[in-house]
Order: C-alpha cells, then structure tokens, then sequence
C-alpha cells in the first residue's frame, strides 16, 4: 500500500519577519505602529470615545477627532484587517513620494479633509453616527493608485466563456466584458458595505473623493514645495540619521510593486490589480 507524502510550507522565521519589517519604510512603521498603539490603550483602557469622528461634537471643541480617528479601531479584528489591507498601499505611496510628504500628508489633510467632508455632510442630513477606522485612508490610497493606472489602463476585462455547443466544440471565450479601472474603488466599496454589516459607506465615498482628487492632481497642492522638504532633509541630515527606512524626496521609483500591468490594447486582465478590505466591528460605524 502505497502513500504520498507532502510537505506543509515553512513557517516564517523570526530571522525572516525581522528582515520584512526592517524593510518598510520609516512613515509607514510610524502610522502602524501608532494604530497597534490605539488598540492597545483600547484594550487596556476602555474604547477611547474621544478619538471617534463624532460629527456633532467635530465643530465643538472636538477638532483633534479629524486627526485622531484613523488610528482608532473597534477591536483586535478589525485592526488586523485595517493594518493588512493599509500597508502595502502605504509602503507603496512612501516609496513612491517620500517619508516626509507621507509624514506630512497622512498626519494632516489625508485625515482632515475627508473628515470634515464626513462632517458637512452628516451635518447636512443630520446624521450622528461616529465613524473611526484606517479603511479611509485604504480606499482613499486604492482610488489614487487606480485612476492613475486608468491613464493607462482605462479598462478591466472581465472575460465571461460560453458555454459548449451541440456540435461538441469546446467553450470559446468572447470579447470580454469591460469594467473602467477607475469605477473599480467604487465597486470595492459597495462590495465591502454590502458584505460587511456596519461598515460607513458615507466615510469609504469621503476618502476615495480624496483619493479622486490625488490620483488625477487636482489636490497636488496639498504637498509641500519639494525645494522646502529638500532643506528639511539637508538642514536635519534625515539621510544620515535614518538610514535604511528614510525615503528621500527625490526617491523616483514606481515603488516596490512595480507599475500595474498594462496592455496595448488598454485592457487588463481581471485579478492583475489588487482589491482592499475595510475593517469591521460593532456599536459605531467604522471604517
């Protein structure tokens, strides 16, 4: 009697795991970090109220819950998810624009602005529901990257084969079916609302506005002057002090991953360009 063995696949070293996270640039270790913190104190403390985006009290002296919210998630879960999804998106983007202009972007307007368009919003129709949670700022990174690769790549193909015919000739497969890259977010995000309960729609819309506006340079503004962030390299010797992790401003590099796949024809095939998740938990809505 005869059997087969197989054999399971090696279980990362610790050797191994230290390498990769040695190997993440410095702002994105920063900001995971941060969000691993939040859960911690969570945990340890009780769920911190006052790091939700509350709409009603955004206008009343809670202006810090524009910066804080990201970072905070409803449970362990729901951090998890956030973070694995966040950060090759995040490693991408600072490799591609800098530490600095990472730093300087996710710590300001890539939280401000679609929390106080959350806010205007919930304002508008009265609604009260608290948000918090990294998802934001996930679509808001995966719009940018795909409206982009939509400069390229206007079109997703979905091929869909026939099925054989009387005659017995195998399946052929017609001219595929056509998604515009640039509706992919969209479609990830009416995805996760419909098959995550509690997910906040309205914040997933609010980023991959943001992320609209990035990815086709209206919001290019928003990034300071490269001449000033040269000297703030210069003047604080950020290369010397920080090597390794530190990405400089005049990094040019179409990131770790390369550039997304594209086609003569302008199409690409289904499944070459990578989704998100959102996160998920309970009580408030969450991102």
């Amino acid at each position: 009697m005869s059997t087969t063995s197989f054999h399971l696949p090696a279980l990362p070293t610790t050797a191994r795991v230290r390498t990769a996270l040695v190997k993440i640039p410095l702002a994105t270790k920063v900001f995971l970090a941060i969000i691993l913190l939040f859960w911690l104190i969570s945990y340890i403390n009780g769920f911190p109220k006052w790091a939700q985006l509350a709409p009603d009290l955004v206008f009343g002296g809670g202006a810090h819950r524009l910066s804080t919210y990201p970072f905070l998630h409803l449970g362990l879960f729901h951090t998890v998810i956030n973070v694995l999804a966040l950060a090759p998106l995040l490693e991408r983007f600072e490799l591609e624009n800098g530490t600095l202009v990472t730093a300087l972007l996710f710590s300001g307007p890539f939280s401000s602005f679609p929390g106080v368009l959350y806010t205007l919003i919930c304002k508008l129709f009265s609604i009260k529901t608290p948000v918090q949670g990294a998802s934001i700022w996930t679509f808001l990174l995966l719009t940018s990257t795909l409206y982009r690769a939509s400069l390229t790549t206007p079109y997703i193909s979905l091929p869909i084969p026939t099925l054989a015919n009387s005659s017995g000739a195998p399946p052929t497969t017609p001219n595929p079916y056509r998604i515009p890259t640039a509706l992919l977010p969209l479609i990830a995000i009416l995805v996760t609302a419909f098959i995550i309960p509690g997910t906040s729609l309205l914040g997933h819309l609010c980023g991959a506005l943001i992320g609209y506006g990035w990815g086709a340079g209206i919001l290019k503004f928003l990034a300071p002057p490269e001449k000033i962030l040269r000297w703030a390299e210069e003047k604080l010797q950020l290369r010397a002090r920080l090597p390794g992790s530190y990405v400089a401003v005049d990094r040019s590099s179409g990131g770790r991953y390369g550039l997304l796949p594209t086609r003569e024809n302008g199409n690409v095939e289904l499944g070459t360009v990578g989704g998100s998740s959102g996160g998920f938990g309970e009580g408030s809505r969450h991102e």
